[in-house]
């Protein structure tokens, strides 16, 4: 693939800087020196990175885990590194409750049954879904050293409003005070795979910031049902971000992302006397490029001894996306958005916490194709949010409850909320509860969207709307592990979906008239079996059906499984992951009228094991091999999945 030479260069300087010794390194099974995101903590204190949430309240804070009355789940920075993860939709198969569906140009996550667009993804903050397409493309983010993620399932649109029905994914790069220094990574592996990171994080007594860069380039695979055009990509991520102390009340601070993605693709046959009519063909020419900016800039103003914290920032995205087939553009899209936030937390005896936020938010898009026939002017979608937000953290009872009101120049204003309560029954054993609403807006293309012939835009669409609960147990097992069982019920109205009236028989969106319903139960097993052995497991079962009819690409059973094994002094250390996803249901337009037909995909487990060796104290080899029994299998009807790859590399920091 084309610009392998920059990768190489980059990643090649990158190890050449490699230093004898492995400095600063964070100690994360303490906490200490790791505030996670721009000071946001105290640097001393001493709590373990998994049970800390960052997003789980509209509070400039963080939230005890152990605290929280709802459903999260933590991958620290030391379990993206044990299972050697690049791409984050991989490990996002990890978290009970997460469904994940990709394709060549687009990757998606579905949280308890809900819709890929009722997910809301943050990265370092930023709202990062593209305003055209209603949904961000999570295939298009990559692992950097230092970071973490969090996955808040169920309802949050009360602190973030649409697009929060089904939950929030949080990926938090590391600061320069949490993840000190310098440290590279480079590999390469069968297809034709190179991958290449490098970061720098540095701080001083009253600053910090950190600058990294992820090139991935692949010759890839065949993705056609007996196919034989290799389907690649080049990816490319900058990213920065960093923090300031102006006196001893007041922190700046920024964060920027820059990604690009550009890659082969292949097209549906559309030949109606085909016999692969409506199945993935190859397709030679076809292709598509995606680019987004980020960026965001934030002041935080400490009151009354840090009691009263007033928080205000400023957020930008910006995504064009393109498709092309040998003839030309096929498709082009332009979204953005400006987003200005101000935080009101106050702290009341330690125990009680109110907060305040309000949101101003402008979205705008257009189709910037105009040979699809349709409206190629730019519109926009203005909304105002109020959230009002109390938490109480006592030593047996954790309360929580959060009240939004969003006021829309396009559809009618929203009220959605969230309560939540939890009891410690003993110290090992803790019951909650939680219920919600939620709300998410029409998205341009489905409101306007035109391509002829094929699909037209319902500009009366109504947003969708939701409400659930879910009960759970959090039970440790002696003092070295932890289970967590969730049940959860929920009811969507006003689902958005495809349908095909007459006599034309063209797709257009419409609001179902009968609600759709997803519930199901949640499990997730964290152990340190000995010094040497760690265990984590996640199992799901969901049943999602809109009005009798179970949803597509919703898979009944999902479970997975990481075994670990550490040496004495980090000397080396194996990984062994397991995932299995259930039969799933999905649709194929394989019949001449376009008219859907519904089909079953096969049940499949994939098998990734991986291990690195220290060689000296700056520097360590490693190796895996992914689906390494060479399962074939197919997440979207007719695309198959890559088969087994292997890479190895090197990987330096100091």
């Amino acid at each position: 693939m084309k610009n392998f030479a920059l990768l190489g260069s980059v990643a090649a300087a990158a190890l050449v800087w490699a230093a004898p010794v492995w400095a600063q390194e964070i100690d994360r099974e303490n906490g200490e020196g790791d505030p996670l995101i721009e000071g946001l903590y105290d640097p001393a204190a001493t709590v373990p990175e998994g049970n800390i949430l960052v997003n789980a309240s509209r509070a400039a804070g963080y939230t005890l885990a152990s605290s929280y009355t709802g459903s999260a789940l933590v991958i620290t920075a030391d379990q993206l590194e044990d299972r050697q993860t690049r791409d984050i939709a991989d490990v996002l198969r990890d978290v009970p409750g997460v469904a994940v569906a990709g394709v060549a140009g687009q990757t998606q996550i579905r949280l308890r049954g809900s819709e890929a667009n009722h997910v809301l993804v943050l990265v370092d903050g930023i709202e990062v879904s593209d305003p055209f397409a209603g949904e961000f493309d999570v295939g298009t983010l990559q692992a950097e050293p230092g970071a973490r993620i969090e996955v808040l399932r169920g309802p949050q649109s009360a602190l973030y409003g649409s697009d929060a029905i089904g939950g929030v994914v949080a990926y938090n790069s590391g600061s320069g005070r949490s993840v000190p220094g310098f440290s590279a990574r480079l590999e390469g592996g069968t297809q034709g795979t190179v991958n290449g990171a490098a970061r720098y994080g540095a701080f001083g007594d009253s600053w910090d910031a950190a600058l990294s860069a992820v090139v991935v380039s692949t010759d890839g695979q065949p993705n056609a049902r007996g196919g034989t055009r290799d389907i690649g990509r080049d990816s490319y991520t900058l990213a920065g971000k960093g923090s300031i102390a102006v006196g001893d009340t007041l922190t700046l601070r920024t964060a920027t992302r820059f990604i690009r993605t550009e890659g082969q693709s292949n097209d549906s046959d559309f030949d109606t006397t085909s016999p692969t009519f409506g199945f993935i063909i190859d397709s030679p020419g076809t292709g598509f490029t995606n680019e987004a900016v980020y960026a965001l800039v934030g002041a935080r103003l400490d009151t009354l001894n840090g009691r009263w914290i007033h928080d205000f920032s400023v957020q930008i995205a910006d995504v064009n996306r393109e498709t092309f087939s040998p003839f030309g553009t096929s498709s082009a899209s332009e979204g953005d958005r400006v987003k200005a936030s101000y935080v009101s937390a106050f702290t009341i005896a330690q125990e009680h916490n109110l907060t305040f936020a309000a949101d101003y938010e402008v979205e705008g898009f257009r189709n910037a194709f105009a040979g699809s026939g349709g409206f190629t002017g730019r519109r926009e979608i203005e909304q105002v949010g109020l959230v009002g937000e109390y938490r109480y953290e006592g030593e047996a009872l954790d309360l929580s409850a959060a009240i939004r009101h969003d006021f829309n120049d396009l559809f009618r204003d929203a009220t959605t909320f969230r309560v939540g309560a939890g009891y410690r029954i003993t110290e090992g054993t803790r019951l909650r509860a939680a219920g919600g609403s939620g709300v998410k807006n029409p998205g341009f293309f489905e409101l306007y969207g035109f391509v002829d012939g094929r699909f037209i835009g319902n500009a009366a669409l109504r947003p969708e709307k939701s409400k659930g609960w879910e009960v759970g147990l959090d039970q440790n097992l002696g003092d070295s592990a932890k289970v967590a069982v969730t049940y959860f019920d929920s009811t969507l109205d006003g689902e958005i979906f495809t349908t095909f009236p007459p006599p034309n028989f063209i797709a257009t969106p419409a609001n179902r008239t009968t609600e759709s319903r997803q519930r199901g139960v949640e499990v997730s097993l964290a152990a340190q079996l000995s010094d040497q052995w760690s265990l984590d497991a996640a199992y799901s079962y969901l049943k999602a059906r809109e009005n009798g009819v179970e949803e597509v690409r919703r898979p009944k059973h999902i479970a997975s499984a990481a075994l670990t094994w550490e040496a004495p002094d980090d000397a080396a250390s194996a990984t062994l992951v397991v995932r299995h996803n259930g039969a799933t249901p999905d649709v194929a337009f394989s019949d001449p009228s376009f008219v859907p037909v519904r089909v079953q995909l096969d049940d499949y487990t994939l098998v990734n094991f991986n291990a690195r060796v220290k060689l000296t104290d700056s520097l360590a080899a490693f190796a895996r091999v992914e689906n390494l029994l060479g399962e074939e299998y197919e997440q979207v009807f007719s695309f198959v999945s890559p088969g087994r790859s292997a890479a190895v590399g090197v990987e330096a920091r100091f």
